[in-house]
């Protein structure tokens, strides 16, 4: 970075403080995914394959809490660059009566319809058993995840991301290594393969809770207090309608949208095609690790930036933010190249899946890069000036008039063969780049929301 400004190191290196924790906090977290789908791969194709879509519920919890938690970052991150910190605790608390309440009824119907709940996405009765088996066990981790995940948000938001990663680490490698125990241990049935996975997932995440609540005693500020559901601001609460719900329905939207792809692959295009996108599904979210590792440190440093009137300075940020999404784009899809070789080496599928894997694997090394820089830009700059409006209506136009339409049509009406099908439903990010970009050059993001004496 001999070329680089002065000014311009200052940003980088803001950034690059912020993102180096975040990705190993991500790359973790697909560590966690591809020692599922590697140990699995042991037991047979169908845990793969029940278990790839069973998880598409975790998708969608996860991609609600993403959301309610880009709220949390996008209202505290300003506010503590302003130095008000008993906003934050109300932010905090506000997102948590929405996280706690879904979370649980996410919970109670894993426990009592699971079997409905993975009719959704398959007809085979022996995907929908072993499925619901997973879905069960996995209960108790939704409810964690309510709370872990919006205080994990505010310590992010605050710029203490090495704590949170800290707590994913621990929790991630007791994940590991209790799916080998469980899945390779002294246990009889039900507890091999799925469920094993599953159980596994539950005690992590109750650990991770505990590791949370033992953190947070300590801290002198940033605390997970039941609390602060209980404060009250009326301009706080109006602001995180405004500005997190429709953060929180654009991945809402967006997560349900493309769990839909799952529910064409599964429905129309046959459980090899179904196996195959799980391992594809695990390769992607290496190779977009970096990118969306960016997009989050760099939308806090923004946020921070915003919220403390230095408009010039975030704006400068924003531009390194995307020079450094390209790179990191290009980097995902390098990695999805290199894998190649040796995911098709030791996947355990039929022929006639490996070619399906081949395939989408091709495909993916070019679609990180759209992913890079719409997330970047819809989840990252344009949250952090609180516009989550544009990314809300974007990705519901692209995805639901767009996307999903276009897969039903191929798969189901004209019939097409499962990877033209596959690389129809792959065009969505660039589709929508034209309008993100624009948006991006409008400068339309670049405010500072905060406002004064919110909690009279």
């Amino acid at each position: 970075m001999n070329h680089v400004k002065p000014g311009e190191r200052t940003v980088y290196s803001g950034i690059l403080k912020l993102t180096l924790p975040i990705v190993l906090q991500n790359l973790l977290s697909a560590a966690v995914s591809s020692a599922d789908v590697l140990m699995l791969n042991c037991v047979g194709q169908e845990h793969i394959s029940a278990v790839s879509l069973a998880a598409q519920y975790a998708s969608i919890l996860f991609m609600i809490l993403y959301g309610l938690g880009t709220g949390v970052t996008m209202l505290s991150a300003q506010y503590f660059g302003k130095g008000d910190m008993r906003a934050v605790d109300a932010v905090e608390g506000i997102a948590l009566r929405f996280s706690v309440g879904i979370s649980l009824l996410f919970s109670v119907a894993a426990l009592s319809v699971p079997e409905w709940m993975m009719r959704v996405f398959t007809p085979d009765p022996t995907l929908i058993s072993i499925g619901s088996q997973y879905l069960r066990y996995v209960s108790a981790a939704y409810i964690c995840s309510g709370l872990i995940e919006i205080y994990l948000a505010t310590l992010r938001s605050v710029g203490r991301v090495a704590v949170s990663t800290a707590l994913n680490t621990v929790t991630f490698t007791l994940n590991i290594l209790l799916n080998a125990l469980f899945i390779f241990g002294p246990f009889e049935p039900p507890l091999r393969g799925a469920a094993g996975v599953a159980l596994a997932t539950s005690i992590s995440r109750v650990v991770e809770l505990v590791l949370s609540l033992f953190v947070s005693a300590r801290s002198r500020d940033i605390r997970l207090k039941l609390s602060h559901m209980l404060i009250r601001s009326k301009v706080l609460f109006r602001d995180f309608l405004r500005m997190a719900m429709p953060a929180t329905l654009n991945d809402v939207s967006w997560g349900l949208a493309f769990s839909m792809y799952s529910v064409i692959i599964g429905q129309f295009l046959g459980t090899d095609m179904v196996a195959a996108n799980s391992f594809t599904s695990l390769v992607r979210t290496f190779g977009t690790v970096l990118c969306f590792s960016v997009a989050s440190g760099g939308g806090i440093l923004l946020g921070q930036l915003l919220g403390s009137g230095q408009m010039d300075e975030a704006e400068k940020s924003a531009r390194a933010l995307m020079k450094l999404t390209v790179l990191s784009g290009l980097a995902g899809g390098l990695i999805v190249l290199a894998s190649m070789p040796f995911v098709l080496r030791f996947a355990n599928l039929t022929e006639t899946g490996k070619g399906f894997l081949r395939g989408m694997l091709w495909i993916n090394t070019y679609y990180v890069m759209g992913q890079a820089v719409n997330t970047t830009l819809i989840a990252g700059v344009f949250r952090a000036g609180g516009d989550s409006r544009f990314g809300f209506i974007c990705d519901s136009v692209d995805m639901w008039l767009y996307a999903v339409p276009l897969g039903f049509l191929a798969a189901a009406v004209l019939k097409l063969p499962p990877m033209w099908v596959y690389f129809l439903l792959c065009t969505d990010e660039f589709v929508k780049w034209p309008w993100v970009i624009g948006h991006y050059r409008s400068r339309k993001w670049l405010r500072n929301i905060t406002r004064e004496n919110i909690m009279e």
